[in-house]
């Protein structure tokens, strides 16, 4: 499986001048995070993709959104790969207020409020390896795209990317760990 983390967001680029929680609600990627998504497309061609499971944050819904137009695939939504609830930017954003942005998107029976209430910083390893389990069921996982976060990515696979990065993971691999960064930051 694919995993890409997502376009630069409105955190992002506060975060890393302050180091600060700049207090922003389930943010959108800036159009640097755009250009980041729409750079990936590349790179992404050569793995015959033939779906994409993302996040139910804005963030990753822009990012996938912005792939599966291009590569003419599917996006259907799982909270299993969110980020780690830390801050204001884990808060999510309503069902009801997403699917009117994101029509196209499978939201299945994902609850009105998906997200976590508190911080989470020891779940992400269980929702990690809860995710490699039901992925490693699925017959065409090397053909699934997975639109996440650093903190899942890092769970999942020990490495720390930067936005629109791409690793390649087995599931089978073992937890945690594994996976190989096939192309860093698109810029």
């Amino acid at each position: 499986m694919i995993l890409i983390r997502h376009g630069q967001s409105e955190f992002n680029v506060l975060y890393a001048k302050t180091r600060v929680d700049p207090g922003i609600r389930d943010p959108h990627i800036t159009e640097l995070g755009r250009q980041q998504a729409a750079g990936s497309v590349r790179h992404l061609r050569e793995f015959n993709l033939r779906r994409i499971i993302s996040s139910p944050y804005r963030r990753t819904l822009q990012t996938a959104s912005i792939i599966a137009e291009a590569l003419s695939l599917p996006i259907c939504v799982d909270p299993q790969v969110g980020e780690i609830a830390a801050s204001v930017g884990e808060i999510g954003s309503p069902v009801s207020e997403l699917s009117k942005t994101f029509g196209h998107v499978d939201f299945g029976d994902l609850p009105e409020t998906w997200w976590p209430e508190t911080e989470e910083q020891h779940h992400i390893d269980a929702r990690s390896h809860g995710f490699r389990q039901k992925v490693r069921s699925i017959e065409d996982w090397p053909e699934v795209l997975v639109v996440t976060h650093w903190g899942f990515i890092r769970s999942m696979t020990g490495h720390d990317t930067k936005n629109c990065s791409i690793v390649r993971l087995d599931p089978h691999a073992d937890h945690p760990g594994g996976g190989e960064v096939v192309a860093a930051e698109i810029s």
